[in-house]
């Protein structure tokens, strides 16, 4: 595989899991905004659920060597601080 092929399939690789992320994002917001409260063990468990799916998502791009570890890393933790910041919104409601 040529680098230009390898840079595109590493770029649509971080698109995909960008979007995947803002998916979790979005899925968190509606549930605390119309279903559930962030106590609630349905939305622990969503969370948690595609979280951790997030992060074997991001596991198998860097094994493919599409992703860097570190940018992987970087990703889940800026989706953990959005998620983390709109939990206090929502407890301090």
């Amino acid at each position: 595989m040529d680098t230009k092929s390898q840079q595109s399939y590493q770029q649509k690789a971080v698109e995909l899991l960008k979007a995947d992320g803002e998916k979790i994002a979005k899925l968190i917001k509606v549930q605390m905004d119309n279903l559930t409260m962030p106590q609630c063990p349905l939305y622990e468990e969503v969370l948690d659920t595609q979280m951790f799916g997030l992060s074997k998502e991001i596991d198998f791009a860097v094994k493919l060597g599409l992703m860097e570890r570190q940018e992987g890393k970087l990703l889940l933790s800026t989706l953990e601080k959005e998620l983390s910041l709109m939990h206090d919104a929502y407890t301090e409601k």
